[in-house]
């Protein structure tokens, strides 16, 4: 089958033919129509992970899926081949990712059906960024009528932490870059919401203390400087960070650092399809790469592109 590999790490993404995983005991073997391009892909590329993660090459890349079941492992429960599936994927080691034609997952863990109604591009690009954007907010009890500040709020993660939040009726000061980015972000929610976006490259502070002059309640660093940010939330401020922030960097004693790791249970992954499939959550795929050139998925990824990436596997 085709998937984008790696053979080293550091290395560069490349398409290449490996051979199609067979599913062990409690796992589904899932035909992939579609995934996306995570950070976490480019992290293992960087050879980031390097010494964190069992690394087998050659290394498939990809956490997204969504596509069929094909077929079953010994001892799987609750699912049949045929079913169409999303969600993400979850092992202790690296190696056989979703960015492929096939993908071996656990029936028990990161999948879930998908709906009718829930384009198959978008459910490939769900699972990782919605599950973070949601423990994110878990995270910072964010409630109606708080002020959070989302830095990196173009991206995969926070362009649905944005929708989420103002969901919650909490205020939203949403970092971006001026232009193609600050309009992304801007038509990202309805005339309700109250969404402000300000820009990243100019004096952040200066601009979010002008909407919160007592500092915001919480923040989302999915970008920028976290104990920077952390400087702008009021006294007993909760800061989220999927980044790898944590409390050691933070000088401000009255805040308190939630280090996140999603966990894209079936129950949050559920959730999000349902919400997707009402059209109160819109799943920000701005670009989808066929399989043979997920290599510029990867550059549109490191090039700002907003939103999440899409990659058609099949």
């Amino acid at each position: 089958m085709r998937a984008v590999t790696l053979d080293a790490a550091p290395a560069a993404p490349a398409v290449t033919e490996v051979d199609v995983p067979r599913p062990e005991a409690g796992e589904l073997l899932v035909k992939v129509a579609a995934s996306s391009v995570n950070g976490f892909d480019l992290a293992v590329a960087a050879g980031y992970l390097q010494g964190m993660m069992e690394h087998r090459f050659p290394l498939v890349l990809g956490k997204d899926f969504a596509g069929t079941v094909e077929a079953l492992g010994p001892g799987v429960e609750g699912f049949a081949v045929g079913d169409a599936v999303f969600g993400v994927l979850m092992k202790p080691f690296l190696g056989t990712g979703s960015l492929a034609e096939y993908v071996t997952v656990s029936a028990g863990y990161g999948v879930a059906p998908l709906p009718e109604g829930l384009a198959v591009t978008d459910a490939g690009a769900l699972g990782v960024a919605g599950a973070t954007a949601v423990d994110c907010l878990d995270a910072v009890a964010l409630a109606e009528g708080r002020t959070v500040l989302i830095s990196g709020a173009a991206g995969g993660v926070g362009s649905l932490a944005v929708q989420l939040a103002a969901a919650r009726g909490a205020k939203v000061i949403a970092t971006a870059r001026p232009g193609a980015q600050t309009d992304f972000v801007t038509g990202l929610t309805g005339a309700g919401a109250e969404v402000h976006v300000v820009d990243f490259t100019a004096d952040l502070a200066a601009q979010v203390r002008a909407i919160a002059p007592d500092g915001v309640d919480a923040v989302l660093h999915l970008a920028g400087d976290g104990a920077e940010l952390a400087g702008l939330l009021r006294p007993g401020g909760r800061i989220a960070s999927p980044t790898g922030l944590t409390p050691d960097a933070v000088k401000e004693p009255d805040v308190t650092v939630h280090p996140i790791m999603a966990d894209p249970n079936a129950s949050t992954l559920t959730a999000l399809a349902e919400q997707a499939v009402s059209g109160s959550l819109r799943v920000p795929v701005t670009a989808t790469y066929p399989l043979e050139r997920a290599t510029e998925a990867f550059t549109a990824f490191t090039s700002g592109t907003p939103g999440k990436i899409a990659v058609a596997c099949s």
